[in-house]
């Protein structure tokens, strides 16, 4: 008894300590958010100084933030639009109504998200150019799409599949048609799944950076690319640099937060029959 209460401390403290480590990057960004340039360089790091916001005051009333800020709206919400809706149907096809051709195409789909970017992004860049859409919304809303459609897929899929079989079967005894079976009865049961879906959608796409970075310059280029901005010929600025991460990373931050509730059901669907 006093052995697994020990075992039991024991992993108490190491998950806490896994916790510390993990999150000890982000609390150093903030505090370096508030610092001067010469705080940030010092070395050894300082844990006590004089805080200020003139870094906050840079990355939030710049205007190339707010611009960088609309790109990545912009681009982050119609690629996850996009996604789920040529996602959803297609997982509820290979879940109901799978071909003895479905395993290979769900293996296709997760192949090609293990599919490395440096590989593909010059015969993306030349295709961009040649039509004219290099440094354009739409190049990244169709990169953004097609690296997470097989997520929505798989994951989706999975959550159609712990919907019981009898909640369908008896729709289909009472007439449901296959639109009002996909639109009333399949897609209301996996709700959690699907706001679990969409937000990690969303924050691989508000995240990537090396795309984003290749395929714009100023018109399209979202928040990742106007962080990489304070590593100028000058030098690398920091706090500034910090200060414009944290802002960044605050909104999928604070969403998480709110949705939390509904995305550890979502991702928990089925685990406990």
């Amino acid at each position: 008894m006093k052995s697994n209460r020990w075992m039991g401390f024991g992993l108490t403290a190491l998950t806490y300590l896994v916790a510390i480590l993990v999150f000890f990057p982000i609390l150093w960004m903030v505090l370096t958010s508030f610092k001067t340039e010469g705080d940030a360089f010092a070395f050894p790091p300082q844990l006590f100084f004089s805080p200020t916001l003139a870094n906050w005051q840079i990355a939030l009333l710049d205007s190339n933030f707010t611009s960088h800020l609309a790109n990545t709206l912009i681009v982050t919400l119609i690629s996850t639009l996009i996604a789920l809706g040529l996602g959803i149907p297609a997982a509820y096809a290979l879940a109901y109504y799978p071909t003895r051709r479905s395993d290979f195409t769900l293996s296709w789909l997760i192949s090609t998200r293990m599919l490395p970017p440096v590989g593909i992004i010059v015969p993306l860049f030349v295709i961009f150019r040649d039509l004219g859409m290099r440094d354009t919304h739409l190049s990244l809303i169709i990169i953004y799409t097609a690296m997470n459609l097989p997520l929505v897929i798989w994951m989706m899929r999975s959550f159609f599949l712990d919907v019981p079989q009898e909640i369908m079967e008896a729709g289909r005894i009472d007439g449901t048609g296959l639109w009002q079976e996909f639109r009333h009865i399949a897609v209301p049961l996996v709700r959690p799944g699907l706001f679990a879906t969409a937000l990690l959608c969303m924050i691989f796409a508000w995240n990537e950076f090396f795309f984003a970075f290749s395929l714009t310059v100023t018109d399209a280029a979202p928040l990742s690319v106007y962080i990489s901005s304070f590593k100028t010929a000058e030098g690398l600025f920091w706090a500034k640099m910090s200060a414009g991460a944290t802002a960044a990373v605050l909104p999928v931050v604070i969403a998480g937060w709110f949705a939390q509730k509904q995305l550890v059901q979502g991702l928990t669907m089925g685990a406990v029959k």
